[in-house]
């Protein structure tokens, strides 16, 4: 009988040790000498070196003086994300749909952008379009005070092209360059 379970034993710990230790040493090492950004989460900073956040994830903002990223099914919840897996047709994301509209005061002159509107796959996309962007800048430069000419600069100067993809904007980013520079138009 020891005589069948000896390789099976073997093979077991070779296989633990192949896939459980190795495999993932590697795959860190790699990870570390090629994608040390990457790999350690992307971590955003401010000026005094503290972590706001990560480039990877979305986080809430509150208040009309913040841009805001893409709705969150799971309350930007890392342990949770996941879409709504709610259909097109059905009732209760058409009434989801419908408040975010109100919320963000749309109009048929002045439709939301669908991303503002929308849970992303994820629920923690960190990034706006363009479009997403500048649809929020009117209301950012009333609440804080300064032109919206001032903060489509701060959008455009935040702007990123992905490989694929229209251009992109991370919320995270354009927040704390915002709260680097409270009053963009004196930096005109």
């Amino acid at each position: 009988m020891f005589k069948h379970i000896r390789p099976a034993l073997s093979a077991l710990i070779l296989m633990t040790l192949i896939t459980g230790v190795l495999y993932p040493l590697s795959v860190t090492a790699v990870a570390q000498l090629a994608f040390a950004e990457q790999a350690n989460g992307s971590l955003v900073r401010d000026q005094q070196g503290q972590v706001r956040g990560s480039a990877l994830l979305a986080q809430p903002f509150e208040g009309p003086e913040w841009f805001h990223p893409r709705p969150s099914a799971a309350s930007y919840a890392t342990v949770a994300s996941g879409a709504s897996n709610l259909a097109p047709s059905n009732p209760l994301l058409v009434d989801q749909v419908r408040e975010r509209v109100s919320e963000w005061n749309g109009t048929a002159q002045r439709p939301v952008p669908m991303e503002l509107v929308t849970t992303s796959g994820s629920g923690l996309d960190p990034h706006l379009t363009l479009a997403a962007a500048k649809f929020q800048a009117a209301s950012v430069a009333a609440a804080r005070g300064v032109s919206e000419q001032a903060l489509n600069r701060l959008i455009q100067a935040q702007l990123t092209m992905p490989l694929v993809g229209p251009a992109i904007v991370n919320v995270l980013a354009l927040n704390l360059a915002l709260a680097d520079n409270p009053q963009p138009d004196s930096a005109e």
